[in-house]
């Protein structure tokens, strides 16, 4: 089993092709617990691909109205004791005690919110509020960012195991990709960096993910005011609902040069537009 931050471990496996068995090395993607504290609380534990811990961490709190404003002041691994001895699966999150105590029934992430229907979007609204002014993307450049990103995914490249997440900008270019076994990680990890960058809200990048676009994707580029938001696959019922409320443009079974809109997003000014015409 992989220690430390090994991303990968190696195995051997067969291979078997027309009736013909070939050895031979193969990487698989390591899957680790990652225990979430804030502020000595513990918020989360979630099942990550080790790597940009510390963003992870941030992007968890900050999606999950944790932070509620308060500014990181640190970020370390461990409670107590040492690194070493937790094996790099403990992250603190400090604010110096600025944000809220935490509700104490945090402590096991999953895909699932807690919530359901329009009280989760009503409970969205209330915490973050409709999008200001945000940047509206050509077309072509939506349709030309899986390929872009593609390019920068070296773990997906040797396991295709894993997920990946961008922030582009408005001409497509990828600025921050990162990648994990959990969809919802990678997003993580990609808000936590430009929360610790001081990129958020987001306004004028668009959030790229791998996979389809669920409620909890949605919910995550919302609360770090990302306007569009582009899937590989489709997306879901509650989250096209959620896109629509928060005025996100957000496209999916983007593949090659196509993809498909089901939220128009805002307009230059911030106006949203409500679903695809």
């Amino acid at each position: 089993m992989a220690r430390g931050r090994s991303r990968t471990v190696l195995t051997r496996v067969v291979d078997t092709a027309n009736g013909t068995d070939r050895r031979q090395p193969a990487d698989l993607a390591v899957e680790e617990p990652l225990e979430i504290r804030l502020d000595d609380h513990l918020v989360a534990t979630t099942m990550r691909t080790p790597g940009h811990d510390f963003e992870l961490a941030v992007g968890w709190c900050h999606g999950e109205g944790l932070l509620a404003g308060a500014p990181v002041e640190t970020v370390r691994y461990c409670a107590t004791g040492s690194a070493v001895d937790t094996e790099f699966n403990v992250v603190s999150v400090s604010t110096g005690g600025r944000a809220p105590v935490p509700d104490q029934r945090l402590g096991t992430s999953s895909t699932a919110c807690g919530l359901c229907g329009s009280t989760a979007i009503d409970d969205l609204i209330d915490r973050i509020g409709p999008l200001g002014p945000a940047a509206v993307f050509d077309p072509t450049v939506l349709a030309a960012v899986p390929d872009r990103v593609r390019e920068h995914q070296p773990l997906f490249e040797s396991t295709g195991a894993v997920h990946a997440a961008a922030a582009f900008d408005i001409d497509g270019a990828p600025l921050v990709v990162r990648e994990d076994i959990g969809r919802h990680n990678a997003v993580d990890k990609v808000v936590g960096r430009l929360v610790l960058d001081g990129r958020v809200p987001a306004a004028d990048l668009g959030l790229f993910v791998s996979g389809r676009a669920s409620f909890e994707m949605v919910q995550k580029a919302w609360a770090a005011g990302f306007s569009t938001v582009v899937a590989v696959s489709a997306p879901s019922a509650l989250a096209v609902e959620v896109a629509t409320r928060a005025g996100i443009a957000l496209a999916g079974f983007a593949r090659g040069e196509t993809f498909r809109l089901y939220t128009d997003g805002p307009t230059a000014d911030g106006r949203g537009q409500g679903a695809a015409r």
